[in-house]
């Protein structure tokens, strides 16, 4: 027991939902207690979408059913039709009985063999879904979704790096029978094997440390129609418009800077799988898109369809940002013309704004394309919400999943990107209405309005900008502001008259029914330096202060300090594998690779 106990203490044994993990202590194999989040709101989906898999087949199989049925009857009636005809026919005409029974009996078998196996009724089996997490690292998600996903067939996990693969095998044996005969690891290029498994894996999960671009194209190929794909971006600063250049070269699309940068992230990662999964006649259908802590995490189902790729630039579009003031406006990159009952495509017809703002008098920034269709399916929404409540505790982050769902929940789905109330009552400089107040304006005027789970500040409406800012300009007139300079997009939005006669009276829908019941909807990070990590394989020092906490890079400094040797070099020895769970390969170190993209996170 004693010697057991040694071979593990280069060891931490992390247990999050059901499943169990051996992480060594040095930084070898990239481990992130943060993704978390992640991880349950992927399990929370993936349940949801096996029981709306299975719904999908029985409704085709009554489908098939319903049809057959009518066909029986349509032949049945023909028949009896043709019956009536052959009786009149002249009695002279009249059939050997020999031949007659031999008719009669080769009916019967054929009857019999349609009875067996009725052409109708072979549809394909539906099979436990199989699974692929193309960048593995410890194997803990691939690990959690055997183990705590019911119905699932196959767990594939890849990783490129050979030490990750050992782990994950490690992390395999450690979880017993039932992880070994569901989870099965290889050492691949994710971007080749997907490539040369078109088609195969009901779901697909990519979570890169970093930028997903270059494995998407790859991933679409690799998703059975009706299929899942769950995808990760971490590039915030590339997404969200602080390096604009490289955005483009990696998605395709250029982002503007605003308070909506982090919902404008999702839409710029879903623009660019539909563009990939286009080329191969494929497009996709968003159930579920969310920002939290420190990245974007998309939910998308993949079909095939050579018609409906046609309706892609109806779904995408450019978008056109004030420099000035906060309004923003959106320009759809397509249109359809109906004529009779054909409906043709052509380019959309623009610019739907003047060379300078109509509020503040400011040039336009333009950006994009977006995907600007809705990023939520809301029935997907509420199934998964009411899923993870009917399983409370199996969700180790339940708090911060449930409070995320309540939002997207509550989300105006068709009204693209948002505003900050604070952003708009600062560009007229003027104190902040209440948000019930404003919320009740809007509402009074006849319009829709809602928050955002990306921005507690943030406000989703589908009332136009000038209704917005005649908004403003009455509550500046009931609440009077210092002159402001002339040449400010505050004085040139308030020189203007309201045509809007605002009633600030508290409307009945003024807070959502989450914010009735006091649901919390945006939860504090549970302890400091919640975020991301160091990269595999790269030596911590203390620069990495800002991500681990000085206490963490004291911790790791003082233990590197102790096991040096004499002459001030620290050992090169490889931790002992743990006994029982030895694998067969031999341990080598970590690879290191050039490309950013693929350093892998569980």
């Amino acid at each position: 027991m004693a010697e057991v106990e040694d071979k593990l203490k280069d060891y931490e044994i992390i247990r999050e939902g059901e499943a169990e993990i051996l992480q060594l202590k040095k930084n070898a194999v990239f481990f992130n207690p943060v993704q978390v989040h992640n991880r349950d709101m992927s399990i929370a989906v993936l349940r949801a979408f096996v029981g709306k898999r299975k719904e999908e087949h029985e409704a085709l199989v009554n489908k098939r059913n319903k049809l057959h049925q009518e066909n029986k009857r349509s032949e049945t009636s023909v028949q009896n039709g043709e019956d009536a005809s052959t009786s009149q026919l002249d009695e002279m005409d009249v059939v050997p009985e020999k031949d007659i029974n031999q008719a009669q009996d080769e009916i019967e078998d054929l009857s019999t063999e349609a009875t067996k196996t009725p052409s109708w009724k072979v549809t394909r089996e539906l099979k436990p879904p199989v699974v692929l997490e193309a960048l593995a690292a410890s194997g803990l998600r691939s690990l959690r979704y055997a183990c705590e996903v019911d119905g699932l067939g196959k767990v594939v996990a890849l990783d490129i790096d050979k030490a990750s693969i050992e782990c994950c095998k490690r992390n395999i044996k450690f979880n017993g029978a039932s992880a070994t005969s569901k989870v099965e690891a290889h050492v691949a290029d994710a971007r080749v094997y997907m490539l040369t498994h078109p088609k195969e894996f009901d779901v697909v999960d990519i979570d890169p440390y970093g930028s997903p671009s270059v494995f998407l194209d790859s991933a679409v190929q690799a998703v059975a129609d009706g299929g899942l794909l769950m995808c990760t971006a971490t590039d915030m600063a590339v997404l969200c418009g602080t390096n604009g250049e490289v955005c483009y070269s990696k998605y395709g699309s250029y982002p503007t800077k605003g308070k909506y940068c982090h919902e404008m992230a999702l839409r710029i990662l879903l623009a660019s799988i539909e563009s990939h999964a286009n080329r191969y006649k494929r497009y996709i259908v968003p159930v579920l898109s969310v920002f939290m802590d420190f990245y974007v995490r998309v939910f998308v189902r993949v079909f095939t369809s050579a018609s409906e790729i046609k309706n892609t630039p109806l779904k995408l579009s450019y978008i056109y940002q004030c420099v000035g003031c906060d309004s923003f406006h959106l320009q759809c990159l397509g249109r359809t013309i109906s004529k009779n009952s054909t409906v043709k495509h052509a380019p959309a017809i623009g610019p739907v704004v003047p060379q300078e703002c109509s509020d503040c008098g400011k040039k336009f920034n333009v950006g994009g394309p977006i995907w600007s269709a809705p990023i939520h399916d809301q029935d997907w929404v509420v199934s998964t919400l009411a899923g993870v409540k009917s399983m409370k505790d199996r969700y180790p982050a339940y708090d911060k999943i449930t409070s995320v769902l309540t939002t997207v929940s509550e989300e105006l789905h068709d009204a693209p990107l948002f505003f900050s109330l604070h952003n708009i009552a600062g560009t007229v400089k003027c104190m902040s209405p209440s948000l019930v107040m404003f919320r009740s304006a809007v509402l009074n005027a006849g319009y829709r309005i809602s928050s955002t789970h990306v921005n507690p500040l943030g406000v989703k409406s589908d009332a136009p900008w000038d209704v917005i800012w005649d908004i403003m300009r009455c509550w500046v007139k009931n609440h009077p502001i210092k002159e402001q300079p002339h040449d400010s997009p505050g004085t040139a939005i308030l020189s203007k008259s309201p045509t809007l006669e605002v009633d600030f009276s508290r409307a009945v829908a003024a807070l959502s029914k989450a914010q009735m019941k006091k649901v919390k909807r945006f939860l504090p990070n549970p302890e400091r330096h919640w975020g991301p990590k160091v990269r595999a394989g790269r030596k911590i020092t203390s620069k990495h202060v800002s991500l681990l906490g000085p206490e963490a890079i004291n911790s790791i400094l003082n233990g590197a300090v102790s096991h040096e040797d004499g002459n001030g070099a620290a050992p090169d020895k490889p931790a002992p594998e743990p006994e029982g769970i030895k694998d067969d390969e031999p341990s080598t170190k970590r690879q290191k690779t050039g490309d950013d993209e693929e350093a892998n996170e569980p």
